[in-house]
Formats: C-alpha cells, sequence, structure tokens
C-alpha cells in the first residue's frame, strides 16, 4: 500500500486539535438581538409564531438586556408594536417625540450608557397601510418617503440611538440620512444599511409581532416587490451595495440570511465595511418548530447557522436565538 502523506483527517482527530485549527468563531459580542416593544408598564405578550420571543414593555426590556449583557451581548435592535389607534396612512407616529420608540431609547440610553442601541428605520410598523414607505393611488412614494425617513433618522438618533438602520428599501435613502444627521450635528451616529433586503417568505413571524402585514385593499400594493429586491438577483445587489457605501452607510446587512449567505460573501469580498447577516424570523422560527418535533437539536442548529453566516464574511449576526446562543457559549468555555 502507498504511503498517504497527506491526510486532512489529521486535524479533526480530537476535541483540542479541531478548536486548534477552526477557521471561524462567532463570539456574542459580534450577535445582535432584536427586541420588540409594546406600551405599558410590565407587560410580556408571547409571539406565538416564535416560540421564545416576546413583546415587551420597557422593564421586562431592560431585564432582557441587562441578561443579555452579561453574557457578553451588547448590541440590541429595537422594533415598536405601534397600537392600532396611533398608526396612519402616513405613518405620522414615527416622528411624533412622544412616540414608543423615542421614549424607549431615552429609557434604555440612560440604562445602558454604553449598549448600542440600534433604531430601525421605516414607517411598516406605524402605517395603516403595512409598507415601509408612503402610499399614493397604488404606488409606493421614493421620495416622499425618504423626507419623512430622514426625520426619523434624526429623531431617534437624538433619543438615544447609536446606529440608525434603514429598513425600507427606498432609493436614495442612505445619502439623505447621512446628510440629515450631519446637519443635526450627529455625525458620529452609524449607519446601518438593509443595503440587500430582498422580497421574501421568511419574514412572516415578524409582520406578525408587528402586526404590520400589508393590508390588502384597493389602491394598496399587496407586496413588498416593488421597493424590496427580487430573491433571483445577485449582481443588483452588488450595484445596491455600491451605492449604499458612496452614500455613507458605515455597515451593509444582507436579510434574510441563510437563502443569501452567496449575497453576504460576496459583499465581504468587494466592500471594506462591515457585513452584517440577519438570521430572520422565519429562519428562526423553523429551527425552533423543527426541535419541537424532534427533528434536530436547537442549540446545535443554531450554533452551526451562525457559524455558517461568520464563514461568508458576516462580522454582525441579528438573531433571535442570540441569548440562546450566548448561554451555551458560556456553559461550553467554563463560564468565561
Amino acid at each position: 500500500m502507498d504511503t498517504m502523506m497527506i491526510r486532512p483527517r489529521r486535524l479533526r482527530t480530537t476535541a483540542s486539535i479541531r478548536d486548534l485549527v477552526r477557521e471561524h468563531r462567532v463570539h456574542p459580542s459580534q450577535l445582535v438581538l432584536p427586541l420588540f416593544l409594546v406600551d405599558g408598564q410590565g407587560d410580556r405578550m408571547p409571539v406565538r409564531s416564535m416560540p421564545g420571543v416576546d413583546r415587551m414593555a420597557i422593564d421586562p426590556t431592560c431585564k432582557v438586556i441587562e441578561e443579555a449583557r452579561m453574557l457578553g451581548i451588547g448590541a440590541f435592535a429595537l422594533f415598536p408594536c405601534i397600537a392600532p389607534e396611533d398608526k396612519d396612512r402616513d405613518g405620522s407616529c414615527a416622528l411624533r417625540r412622544d412616540s414608543l420608540m423615542c421614549r424607549s431609547f431615552g429609557v434604555l440610553r440612560e440604562r445602558f450608557p454604553d449598549a448600542t442601541l440600534i433604531a430601525d428605520i421605516a414607517l411598516d410598523p406605524y402605517s395603516t397601510d403595512g409598507h415601509d414607505g408612503i402610499v399614493r393611488n397604488g404606488e409606493i412614494r421614493n421620495d416622499e418617503t425618504v423626507d419623512v425617513l430622514s426625520k426619523q433618522a434624526v429623531l431617534l438618533a437624538q433619543a438615544g440611538a447609536s446606529v440608525v438602520a434603514p429598513s425600507d428599501m427606498m432609493d436614495g435613502r442612505i445619502g439623505a440620512i447621512r446628510a440629515a444627521l450631519e446637519s443635526a450635528h450627529l455625525s458620529n451616529t452609524v449607519i446601518m444599511s438593509y443595503t440587500a433586503k430582498y422580497a421574501s417568505s421568511f419574514y412572516g413571524p415578524f409582520r406578525h409581532a408587528l402586526e404590520s402585514t400589508p393590508v390588502p385593499r384597493p389602491g394598496v400594493p399587496k407586496d413588498k416587490r416593488t421597493y424590496q429586491m427580487d430573491p433571483a438577483n445577485g449582481r443588483e445587489a452588488m450595484r445596491q451595495a455600491a451605492l449604499d457605501v458612496d452614500e455613507g452607510a458605515d455597515i451593509l446587512l444582507v436579510k434574510p440570511g441563510l437563502p443569501y449567505l452567496d449575497i453576504i460573501h460576496r459583499f465581504a469580498e468587494h466592500f471594506d465595511v462591515p457585513i452584517a447577516a440577519y438570521h430572520v424570523s422565519g429562519e428562526y422560527a423553523m429551527l425552533r418548530a423543527a426541535s419541537e418535533r424532534g427533528c434536530l437539536d436547537y442549540d446545535a442548529s443554531l450554533a452551526e447557522t451562525l457559524t455558517c453566516f461568520a464563514r461568508a464574511g458576516a462580522r454582525i449576526i441579528f438573531t433571535y436565538g442570540a441569548v440562546d446562543y450566548a448561554r451555551r457559549y458560556r456553559e461550553e468555555a467554563g463560564g468565561d
């Protein structure tokens, strides 16, 4: 038998060797925990389609953030569940200084002065139409929406957000928001652009949580395909990313995550800014549902998923399983 000089399996023989040569690791400090906010005091309402996830008032939100920070998580993305009576077709509640988001950012910034607090910039939580932009005569009005988003970004940055994250996919909104922040003397505010946000079927549980599904009625587009990206397109994402970088984006985000690992990798290879991935509600819910049916191990599959994002090139990962992952990470590290 010929001598086999090269045996890749040598580097897989023991756990300590595998640890020694591991190419990618996900530390809890790389994770962003999305949080759903509601008005109230101690309210905590489970999201039926997302086991382990609640819509919470500010007090329980603070408790979750305290635990997450003890586990090494330092970044939190806030999404508001707005009362129906506060919604209108223009999403005007997004610009109220006494809004749920402004009040929440004020409390959280005072309570956690060194936390990274990320503000979603879009109109869908505030709109009776359920769209990310303003609807006029059956059309999402790009420039009119961008004007509102720029004001929203300034308002939430002033309230305490350290990062504004436009998730609307309107053209030109990064440049407009950057200019508005500079004019308001908020030059240190980070813009994390939802650069490649695809018109995906994986967002359902998120829209249930925020009650922001587009409303099917005359004069309102039935879906978001006229502004979110076509899942079939990859080169278009590169064009979008180049525009966002030129307009002043500090971080580029790809959403959803697993079905678009190729886009994450392309971004990481071509752009000298941090790349973020969003492990979205539908992806998370699938892991939970499969685990409940005994089809897979939730903790192991979550860790594998997050590692895949890192391998593709994501340095920042949004996931509803952030606390679950961080707990296991600490256990396996012996409490370090």
